[in-house]
């Protein structure tokens, strides 16, 4: 990117992010601060939009009005918080490829593995940045003896070196774990081996351990109880006879439990058939048929009691609390489920605070806020506040601005504080626009799509303005749509390497 001229009391714009228009596969986020692309086919060509963003100093500014608080060239953004990790780190961090220049005074002449039975040496060589050819470092070394570990293919790793008059020997010696060679399931009536294999995670050939069979019995557990059985027992042994790699799960499955009736008790603020609509537990379809949607998941049960208490807390009864009883019936097949519900009272807000703002003025984000002092709090409403309030930041540019509400409860009766905790991050600034069309690029011109946008290099990057021609890209019916075709256009926001 070219340099340009700032004011004194500004920091150079850096580029940080992009927005692609692009065809990638597998869900997508709305749109956001993080990584998203904009993608599109025109008959069989691929379009790719690129945003670069920069970000620079800020001054305090109210929400709307031209120039959001001033000329561009006037305002910028606040340094985001000091803990914010540089990109390239935070890429380091997702165990990417480091790149670097290499260090170092011996150069390492080989790299062997010792040891390895079933693995071939090229697929453990492969978790490795120790090479041939390259500087020999001890710190490398050490972090190739974890990835090997990783593998959980080996009990034990370890390495040892030898000078030669080409350069550092590096072997390394490996002792693989046994390897599975039998699985048999006992016991087992109503789920059959078939269910049982896809849910254990074992397979004939994985390396054997106590910690792998431990975890398939946990699983196989869960999935017990999810179809029902409550009362499932389980038990694993590793090798039996002469076979050190049988593996044998012995299971009492117990009775299906289903639910024969959900009760609600001590609910006076909402009926019970609206509880009952929120919840994931089900009684008989229609109170006739026993046998259809009602399987007791104690799980699910638990989330329930979380459902309802969450739902009152919405309300405004910030001290509510649910509980569950069970009791089954004499075959021990039937239950029936019962919450017990204390509501409490309603909570008043007393006040609502902001604290963390230094761009934006206190009186323009109070203008956003639906919730106000004197209002019966209303979780609902405050979520919707909190959307409101980063919306409005990410029309002016703070497209990682973070807000969390917080409340306060006071010594005085039934009262509380709405707290607003602000982060505003840094200000970002588009950068570069960039189309790469792919395919069949003679379809369609590259200023079509960008006539599309909005957006020009040099603004403060809207999120308005983004959501406005993401809709245009879906409508302009010059694009392909049908997912079984293509993924529909997205725009994403992608930062790039220098970003901070």
């Amino acid at each position: 990117m070219n340099q340009r001229h700032h004011e004194p009391n500004q920091r150079p714009l850096r580029s940080g992010h992009c927005v692609w228009l692009r065809d990638c596969s597998g869900p997508r986020d709305h749109l956001g601060p993080h990584v998203r692309s904009v993608l599109a086919r025109v008959g069989g060509a691929l379009v790719v939009f690129a945003v670069l963003f920069g970000n620079t100093a800020t001054t305090r500014a109210q929400f709307g009005g031209p120039g959001m608080g001033g000329p561009a060239g006037q305002s910028g953004g606040i340094t985001g918080p000091a803990e914010r990790p540089r990109f390239r780190d935070h890429i380091h961090n997702q165990d990417l490829l480091p790149i670097g220049r290499e260090t170092g005074g011996k150069v390492i002449a080989s790299v062997d593995v010792s040891g390895n039975r079933s693995l071939a040496e090229n697929t453990i060589l492969q978790e490795m940045q120790t090479k041939k050819g390259r500087f020999f470092s001890r710190e490398v070394l050490l972090g190739d003896i974890h990835r090997l570990n990783k593998m959980n293919s080996f009990d034990h790793v370890s390495f040892k070196t030898r000078e030669t008059p080409d350069g550092i020997a590096v072997t390394f010696i490996v002792h693989e774990r046994p390897l599975i060679t039998r699985i048999e399931y006992h016991g087992n009536q109503r789920l059959n081996d078939r269910e049982l294999v896809g849910r254990s995670g074992l397979a004939v050939k994985d390396p054997l351990s106590e910690f792998s069979v431990e975890s398939a019995r946990r699983r196989l557990i869960d999935y017990y109880k999810e179809e029902g059985f409550n009362q499932v027992a389980i038990t694993s042994t590793i090798g039996f006879e002469d076979q050190p790699g049988f593996v044998v799960f012995r299971i009492n499955e117990g009775p299906k439990e289903r639910i024969a009736d959900i009760k609600i008790v001590g609910n006076s603020v909402l009926s019970a058939a609206r509880l009952k609509s929120l919840i994931k537990s089900n009684g008989p379809l229609l109170g006739v048929y026993g046998y259809a949607f009602n399987t007791a998941d104690i799980k699910k049960i638990d989330q329930d009691v979380d459902i309802l208490a969450a739902t009152y807390h919405n309300l405004g009864y910030l001290t509510a609390t649910v509980g569950r009883r069970l009791a089954y019936d004499e075959t021990g097949k039937w239950l029936t489920v019962t919450f017990v519900i204390n509501e409490g009272q309603r909570f008043k807000i007393n006040s609502v605070q902001i604290v963390g703002n230094q761009f934006i003025t206190e009186e323009s984000l109070r203008a956003r806020l639906e919730l106000q002092a004197g209002d019966m709090f209303d979780g609902t409403i405050m979520k919707r506040d909190v959307g409101e309030l980063v919306y409005g930041y990410g029309e002016l540019g703070f497209i990682y601005a973070d807000i969390q509400p917080q409340t306060v409860m006071l010594d005085e009766e039934n009262t509380v504080d709405l707290v607003y905790k602000i982060n505003e991050g840094d200000r970002w600034k588009i950068g570069q626009i960039r189309v790469n069309i792919e395919g069949e690029p003679h379809l369609m011109r590259e200023t079509v799509m960008l006539n599309m946008l909005d957006m020009r290099e040099g603004d403060f990057i809207d999120r308005r303005l983004l959501e406005i021609g993401q809709r245009r890209l879906l409508n302009s019916q010059l694009l392909e749509t049908n997912p079984q075709i293509a993924d529909p256009p997205d725009i994403i926001v992608e930062p790039v390497e220098d970003a901070y």
